[in-house]
């Protein structure tokens, strides 16, 4: 059995039927807290499925995470910047109309959300520190397009080794 302190109790409450219907796992609720019963490996997703769900990430986004290719980060805004004013940092990496957060999530195929002093991502794990580097690039202050170049850098495929040059 694991205990989960969470902030959002009531959205919680609404995700556990489709949480359980996915996931053999039994919920029980106290105060600022959820109860997780079932095997070690089910409590382990689930844990990670709530505390998405409670970070502020929709259910079915949160679901992915029952992936093995598929990881859960938070970063702190506070350890990668010295600026006290966090909604500007919270804009940079949002970007006009959503438009920075919806490129990263388009180059690399992760899913983004930010609140108050953090950023959480769910992403596959070949991608996550790219992902996680953008975004702390984003917030000590680089472009905005510098941040995209090196996603797009690390995204390319590596060539091999092996490649015949055609040199004979």
């Amino acid at each position: 059995m694991k205990t989960i302190p969470v902030e959002h109790l009531s959205k919680i409450k609404k995700a556990v039927p489709r949480i359980e219907a996915k996931i053999n796992v039994n919920f029980t609720f106290g105060k600022d807290r959820v109860n997780i019963e079932g095997n070690e490996l089910n409590e382990f997703l689930t844990e990670q499925i709530v505390r998405a769900v409670d970070f502020g990430f929709n259910v079915d986004d949160a679901l992915l995470l029952k992936s093995e290719d598929f990881v859960l980060e938070f970063i702190n805004m506070k350890e990668h910047t010295r600026r006290k004013n966090l909604k500007d940092v919270r804009a940079r990496v949002i970007g006009t109309d959503g438009k920075a957060k919806r490129t990263i999530e388009n180059l690399t195929g992760a899913i983004i959300a930010v609140k108050e002093s953090g950023v959480g991502i769910i992403v596959d794990s070949q991608n996550l520190a790219a992902v996680v580097q953008s975004i702390e690039l984003i917030i000590q202050g680089s472009k905005h397009g510098n941040a995209f170049a090196y996603l797009e850098k690390q995204g390319k495929p590596k060539r091999m080794m092996d490649d015949d040059l055609g040199l004979t």
